[in-house]
């Protein structure tokens, strides 16, 4: 059941990375002339942060915007109609129901995080307008509107908040040196790695 997934994120993978290889090496070197012109500190851990959101917000970009199918299909302002309408065991399910959850995931938690959120109700607010100005968008290039892509990127945003709440509930009982720069700077770069030979 997973496989569909996994090969959806695969697929977007092959498709942006022209995009994320340029950008990386735009924003890095952008990032590092600033902080060495202006002798502020590298910290490892808060720059892959960064660089990794504004990734993930072009690759939001490029996929939502993307032109390849619904010449067919037609504007849905009905809560659930499309939901409802695939097979839970479907290709087209994890695609379309899992994989618009996923989608804003990331969206969720980035936002708490650079809000560092103590509610949900702001973040979920951001979620709400950044999912609607997609589907209007996409309205108006020949895609469509879809109410349920809003409510599953909702519940995807949601998702990622509450990721985020409870990675700062457990953080906040780590031992100190745990919180140190110099371990979360390690940390991220172990994650990174593993994330990076999980994709490819």
């Amino acid at each position: 059941m997973l496989a569909p997934l996994s090969n959806t994120i695969q697929g977007v993978i092959r498709f942006t990375w022209p995009m994320i290889l340029i950008s990386s090496v735009i924003m890095i070197s952008f990032r590092l002339c600033y902080l060495i012109k202006n002798h502020e500190k590298i910290i490892v851990y808060k720059e892959l942060m960064m660089l990794i959101f504004g990734l993930y917000i072009l690759c939001l970009f490029q996929v939502v915007t993307f032109q390849d199918d619904v010449t067919w299909a037609s504007n849905n302002f009905i809560p659930f109609k499309e939901i409802l309408r695939y097979d839970i065991r479907s290709r087209l399910f994890m695609k379309n129901v899992i994989g618009n959850m996923i989608l804003f995931l990331p969206f969720g938690f980035f936002t708490s995080y650079y809000l560092k959120a103590e509610k949900m109700n702001l973040p979920i607010l951001l979620t709400v307008i950044a999912s609607i100005s997609i589907e209007v968008v996409q309205m108006m290039i020949g895609r469509v509107f879809d109410v349920d892509d809003i409510l599953l990127n909702v519940l995807g945003g949601t998702l990622g908040i509450a990721l985020y709440m409870i990675f700062r509930m457990i953080s906040e009982k780590l031992p100190s040196f745990c919180k140190k720069d110099w371990f979360l700077n390690i940390l991220s770069v172990i994650v990174l790695i593993g994330l990076v030979m999980l994709l490819i």
